[in-house]
């Protein structure tokens, strides 16, 4: 897998904030990049729920767990 290099623009607060708490847990080189990919893989995975609970909203649990079961089985 390649990396890809971002230009991101935040701000000052937000860039102290971290730089002092990778500082604080012993941060190493390459620690920032892992935590903003971390942090927006977190944010993706939390949009993709959201995105799932309301388009499965019309659905009763029953309904739900009856396609859940049948998937597993096979």
């Amino acid at each position: 897998m390649s990396n890809i290099r971002w230009s991101i623009v935040v701000p000052e607060d937000t860039d102290r904030a971290l730089r002092s708490y990778l500082a604080r847990t012993g941060g190493r080189k390459g620690d920032l990049s892992r935590f903003v990919d971390n942090a927006v893989l977190a944010r993706l995975f939390e949009l993709t729920v959201e995105d799932v609970k309301e388009r499965n909203r019309a659905q009763s649990q029953d309904e739900i767990l009856e396609a859940i079961e049948e998937a597993l089985a096979g």
